[in-house]
């Protein structure tokens, strides 16, 4: 089978990764104000599956402000994008591999793995590729703590 690109299909495709990277970053980093240049101000950002919260870019950058301290670490890794493009918008399923680190105190941790896809709709803005709604899919959790749920305080 032969796959033949348009060059501007290649540089959507890249856009699109870099995308995500730059995702991964804001969060790996907690740098909740890069998510601006990541997704629409329209937004729709869904974690319900894997036990966070449903709601707008402002929603979601205020509960992850939130949340996100009760984890020491975590790193998100994308991988395995299957992207289609449709004009100036696409659809996507990638692949997240993603350890969580929670401090227990008194210098010990309690490391968890959680797999998920991240299931997107992008659109092309003027400001270049940005994602209009997220959806995290959940595969699997390994080592996650009995009774854990997503810490909100």
């Amino acid at each position: 089978m032969s796959i033949v690109m348009t060059l501007q299909e290649i540089s959507d495709r890249l856009e699109i990764q870099d995308l995500m990277v730059a995702y991964s970053h804001a969060v790996d980093t907690r740098d909740w104000d890069a998510f601006d240049d990541v997704f629409t101000p329209d937004a729709t950002i869904d974690y319900t599956e894997m036990g966070g919260g449903r709601g707008t870019l402002t929603e979601t950058k205020d509960f992850l402000r939130t949340v996100m301290p009760h984890f020491s670490s975590f790193q998100h890794m994308v991988a395995t994008s299957k992207v289609t493009l449709d004009g100036d918008s696409a659809e996507g399923r990638t692949i997240c591999y993603n350890p969580m680190v929670i401090d227990k105190g008194e210098g010990e941790t309690h490391v968890f793995l959680c797999g998920l896809w991240y299931v997107d709709h992008f659109v092309r803005t003027d400001a270049g590729w940005r994602i209009k709604e997220r959806y995290e899919e959940k595969s699997y959790t390994y080592n996650q703590p009995a009774g854990f749920t997503v810490p909100v305080n």
